[in-house]
């Protein structure tokens, strides 16, 4: 069985910045403070870590009820914003997971910054979502590392057996490639996010597309 593990943003999608919009609106709606979020970086990194930069920013105390607080109010405006910000599914995502998900020796799964929830409410709005058998989120973890563990301990909790030479992480920053080496896997970079083919090269990932419209180099890999 061949495990692939996709971030989302970036990598299957990108949301126009509805993700980015919808947690300053949980800051000024949950918090009453400006949500701005300029310098704080986003990508490839977990929601968590994320909300930590944002309360530092504006002073709000990092306590459990105030971190429950502020992702009901992301929940919430999430929606809207994804249905107002011009996003888009990246070419070739939508053909390659088809093809992928009618396989019996493919297991796809997520590995993504995001919280669960909003895994969910992003991939469902691009009809993604249900091609996905388990996942590792950014709820709790706030380095990537710990998010590919938490994919990879679901796997195992839902198969036999897992052939560590199998295992792909597929995403499109140097985080994704650096996660892959923690957990033993292997790393696909894509460069459909923020950054370019020459930082994702130095990285060093077993395979480098420009983007999934011609994924046949990876899926040379599982012939």
């Amino acid at each position: 069985m061949h495990i692939c593990l996709f971030d989302i943003d970036g990598t299957l999608l990108s949301s126009g910045g509805a993700g980015k919009a919808a947690m300053e609106t949980a800051l000024r709606t949950g918090f009453g403070v400006p949500g701005g979020s300029d310098g704080i970086p986003f990508s490839g990194r977990t929601d968590r870590a994320i909300m930590r930069d944002l309360f530092q920013r504006h002073g709000v105390a990092e306590s459990a009820e105030n971190c429950q607080h502020f992702l009901a109010a992301y929940l919430a405006a999430l929606p809207q914003f994804l249905i107002g910000h011009p996003g888009k599914v990246y070419v070739g995502v939508a053909e390659l997971l088809t093809e992928l998900y009618r396989r019996d020796d493919v297991w796809l799964g997520l590995l993504t910054g995001n919280i669960r929830e909003g895994a969910r409410l992003k991939l469902g709005h691009y009809e993604l979502w249900h091609f996905f058998r388990s996942g590792g989120y950014g709820d709790d973890h706030f380095h990537r590392d710990d998010v590919a563990r938490a994919a990879l301990a679901e796997v195992h909790q839902q198969l036999a057996r897992v052939d560590p030479e199998r295992v792909w992480v597929i995403g499109d920053t140097p985080l994704d490639v650096r996660c892959a080496r923690a957990i033993g896997a292997r790393a696909a970079a894509v460069a459909t996010g923020w950054h370019s083919a020459d930082e994702l090269a130095a990285a060093e990932p077993d395979v480098l597309l420009t983007d999934l419209s011609d994924p046949q180099p990876l899926l040379n890999w599982w012939s």
